[in-house]
């Protein structure tokens, strides 16, 4: 069963290799990059609520403490990495001469 579930994902990415010049292809890029950014942003308001409910003795099990610090910590880290490739590609784009 895992054999058809990797499957499916390759048939997915496949899929996404359509280009199109669409507007709305666009906005659903900007939509799933607001989307992801959302999606890093509550992960560390979850991390910090965790940390003010065990300041608060409200944590029995502070494994879910860590649990949630942690993916909020590689979250940032993976997004500041995307960042950082985004604006070295777009200095070297500068760079070149027409």
């Amino acid at each position: 069963m895992e054999v058809n579930r990797v499957n499916n994902l390759f048939n997915l990415g496949n899929q996404g290799e359509k280009i199109s010049n669409n507007s709305k292809d666009k906005e659903s890029f900007g939509n799933f990059l607001s989307t992801a950014l959302n999606q890093v942003n509550q992960m560390q308001v979850d991390s910090t609520e965790y940390k003010r409910m065990l300041a608060l003795g409200e944590v029995d099990n502070l494994h879910d403490l860590s649990i949630a610090s942690e993916k909020a910590d590689v979250a940032l880290q993976i997004t500041l990495s995307i960042r950082n490739k985004i604006v070295e590609a777009y200095k070297e784009i500068l760079r070149i001469q027409i």
